[in-house]
């Protein structure tokens, strides 16, 4: 990833609507995803501040379904 490229995903971070599963627990334990166009963010709700990962929208697709597909 370049440095503008870099630069372009955090800024989306930083303003990014993050949205938690329907299926989160009420102790606080899951992850909370935003869209950003071809991307999807990842972060631990518990701490919002730190890193959160990025994955190409399709490969996060791919992932989803295999999960539903208890391939995973």
């Amino acid at each position: 990833m370049t440095d503008g490229t870099r630069m372009s995903v955090e800024t989306k971070l930083s303003t990014a609507v993050w949205h938690k599963s329907s299926r989160s627990n009420a102790g606080g334990s899951y992850v909370e995803i935003a869209r950003l166009n071809n991307r999807v963010g990842v972060r631990d709700s518990k701490n919002p501040s730190a890193p959160a990962l990025v994955f190409e929208a399709t490969v996060f697709a791919i992932f989803l379904e295999a999960v539903k597909a208890e391939q995973l």
